[in-house]
């Protein structure tokens, strides 16, 4: 028997029959007439080559064949309603939703333990991987539905995507405990005179910093440059050089590897962290969820707008 022979809506009859046992229920429940009901019925026999149901006193009883098939067709009914639907509805404490999300070594740091225990608590099945703004192309990730969303300071996403505010943060000073600078401020020239690890984050705004403080006139000793800021906490805690950083990332950065910060002595311009997600993705109910349950452990406030 070829599929291509089934009418789908002649299974749901059939289902409906199963569960109701009389035609003029399932004609009810259906929406149909009891003639459509009939007929569909009298399609479906001649197609399988077996009568189904027969009549007694306690309504339509299935017979062995039909009873065989009652449970799989049930099951395969309810898998398509589901999968149909699920573009309309979300349950996180039953999904097993993968989301990809697009952010720096610093959003690991600084997102990755609070959201997985929010997680835990209200979706345990639910499964996050991340992926490095730098390390594809994320408009065209994000455009072609591989990435769900990025979080961070993103100005290469512009049109077609949304955006929503977490937060604004300054950059600070950091350094180790028992640092020379370790106290309540320093001066610019502390700031000059000190050896300096700098972190040259590509694909990001945080260069905008370096930029800011090329044009103050600012000459650093610059020590040591890294592509990313996840080796930063180490390379402080065992050495005397110090570290301009985003002011979460210091604040996350401080029990684990024993450091300080205070206010940097330069104006520098404050960054905005956002959440981004493509138009594709912006009625979408899990993606919708996911953004809501992140805006609510870290936003400081924020409206949606387009990007």
């Amino acid at each position: 028997m070829e599929l291509k022979n089934i009418d789908l809506n002649l299974l749901l009859v059939f289902h409906q029959l199963l569960a109701e046992r009389r035609v003029s229920k399932v004609a009810e429940t259906l929406g149909m007439t009891q003639p459509g009901v009939s007929n569909a019925l009298k399609r479906l026999r001649v197609v399988l080559g077996d009568e189904l149901s027969v009549r007694t006193a306690k309504g339509m009883e299935p017979t062995p064949y039909a009873a065989q098939l009652g449970e799989p067709i049930g099951y395969a009914l309810s898998t398509i309603f589901d999968s149909l639907n699920e573009g309309v509805r979300f349950d996180p404490g039953t999904s097993s939703r993968k989301f990809k999300i697009g952010m720096t070594d610093i959003g690991e740091v600084y997102f990755l333990p609070a959201l997985m225990a929010a997680l835990r608590q209200v979706a345990p099945d639910v499964t996050i991987s991340t992926v490095r703004n730098t390390a594809v192309n994320l408009q065209d990730e994000m455009e072609a539905g591989h990435i769900d969303m990025a979080i961070g300071l993103l100005p290469q996403l512009k049109s077609g995507y949304f955006q929503r505010k977490l937060f604004r943060q300054r950059y600070v000073c950091m350094f180790r405990k028992g640092h020379e600078l370790d106290k309540a401020s320093i001066t610019v020239e502390e700031f000059e005179r000190a050896e300096h690890v700098v972190v040259v984050s590509g694909g990001t705004g945080h260069a905008i910093v370096d930029q800011t403080i090329e044009r103050l006139g600012i000459n650093r000793r610059v020590c040591l440059t890294v592509p990313h800021f996840v080796a930063v906490g180490h390379i402080l805690s065992a050495s005397s050089m110090i570290a301009t950083v985003p002011e979460r990332y210091a604040m996350a950065c401080m029990k684990p590897f024993g450091l300080k910060y205070v206010t940097h002595p330069l104006s520098l311009p404050e960054v905005s962290i956002n959440i981004f997600w493509h138009a594709r993705f912006n009625k979408e109910p899990a993606n919708q969820w996911l953004r809501r349950l992140i805006f609510e452990r870290f936003a400081d406030g924020g409206v949606i707008s387009a990007a």
